[in-house]
């Protein structure tokens, strides 16, 4: 109970209130949101990227192993998550839509915060929750981006339009200038470090607009996609990490971070991306909504569970 009242007050109560901010602002100006989404997408999401990857002690050994864990991870994620929208007989929209919302998931506001409370600030747990919110950054921003466009573009379009993100180019470098041990001066830093504070929020607000301008279904068949979705990404998320943990031979601190680094909800990115590229923004927001109302009781049961386990 005392995890569950943490994670509710902590975690979600905070989320939740930026969402509603959003929501209001929403009503009473109408604002642009294909504007924030260019904040959040060119801006505000490269920074903490930069920030943290540039900031953050990580060794060599520890990157080759994290990176094969999620490269297992989410091959079997994406297996489970084809057979569903296959399964659903879904078009070509709702179901990129739908992957998205499954393979894209919150590591940054939701994940490190997380990882803090259920590690008690353990650096090294920290390190690997970095690393994987690198990779949660990049594959939005090239697979994603793929994958909203395949169904109505050219590769030729798709690939310029890859190559237009700064996340990119931003993850090469911060790798470059700390291993090198470039020491960036105050006057870069400051205004990274700036930009890096507005990344949450302006996510969040960004979720919340897109909530405030769309007509909410709370039955049939988007309802159904919504669950459906939550379930493979807060239920069957965990128990597919916990499975390559397990292959990889991962145990002890690691093995259990990488657990909870995969029992997080839904990714704002997702929202991003369908706002971005006009490609199902309706499903997307929900699914974000949903999941993270879920994933009080979702997360604290797999922190539960690991702890039995340990």
């Amino acid at each position: 109970m005392t995890i569950l009242l943490h994670i509710l007050w902590n975690n979600v109560l905070p989320l939740s209130v930026m969402v509603a901010i959003g929501v209001i602002l929403q009503r009473a100006f109408s604002l642009d949101i294909r504007t924030l989404s260019k904040l959040n997408f060119y801006l505000f999401s490269p920074s903490i990227i930069f920030d943290l990857l540039y900031t953050t002690d990580i060794s060599g050994q520890l990157v080759a192993r994290v990176l094969m864990f999620f490269a297992v991870f989410m091959a079997l994620q994406y297996a489970v998550v084809e057979l569903a929208v296959r399964g659903l007989g879904l078009n070509s929209g709702m179901r990129s839509a739908m992957r998205n919302s499954v393979l894209f998931y919150n590591s940054a506001n939701y994940g490190i915060p997380l990882n803090q409370l259920a590690f008690a600030g353990n650096p090294y747990t920290l390190s690997i929750q970095v690393l994987i919110m690198m990779m949660q950054a990049l594959v939005p921003n090239t697979y994603g981006v793929y994958s909203v466009n395949a169904h109505k573009s050219n590769f030729r379009n798709i690939m310029r339009q890859i190559m237009t993100m700064p996340i990119i180019y931003v993850i090469p470098l911060a790798f470059a200038l700390r291993g090198f041990s470039v020491e960036l001066p105050g006057f870069i830093m400051t205004p990274i470090g700036y930009l890096s504070d507005a990344f949450i929020g302006t996510a969040l607000i960004t979720l919340g607009v897109q909530l405030g301008s769309m007509k909410w279904q709370l039955g049939g068949k988007l309802l159904k996609l919504v669950l459906t979705s939550n379930a493979l990404r807060l239920a069957v998320g965990p128990l597919l990490a916990a499975l390559v943990v397990w292959l990889l031979g991962i145990d002890g601190l690691m093995g259990a971070a990488l657990i909870v680094s995969s029992a997080v909800p839904t990714s704002l990115s997702s929202v991003l991306l369908a706002v971005e590229f006009d490609n199902e923004p309706e499903f997307s927001s929900q699914a974000v909504f949903m999941s993270t109302l879920l994933s009080v009781v979702t997360v604290t049961v797999v922190i539960y569970l690991l702890q039995i386990q340990g």
